[in-house]
């Protein structure tokens, strides 16, 4: 899978417009386009900064989810 597609993957999975995901990462919905159709691709450390920050989000809520299943007893 090359980083066109992972950009994409990503950004899908998070549920986020290309609006949306662009404006959290600071960049105009153009170049997120050009990044999704392997026109150009993202420098490394916006790569590594985009996992990383959607890596967080994700284990947040993860463990939103952990608090919110105690809280009404899902004990098995």
């Amino acid at each position: 899978m090359n980083i066109s597609d992972r950009i994409k993957e990503l950004r899908k999975k998070t549920g986020l417009s290309q609006s949306k995901f662009s404006a959290k990462f600071g960049i105009p919905v153009r170049t997120l386009q050009q990044w999704e159709q392997g026109i150009s691709a993202p420098p490394e450390y916006l790569v590594r900064m985009m996992a990383y920050i959607m890596l967080l989000e994700e284990n947040k809520q993860i463990k939103y989810e952990e608090a919110e299943g105690e809280e009404y007893g899902d004990d098995e």
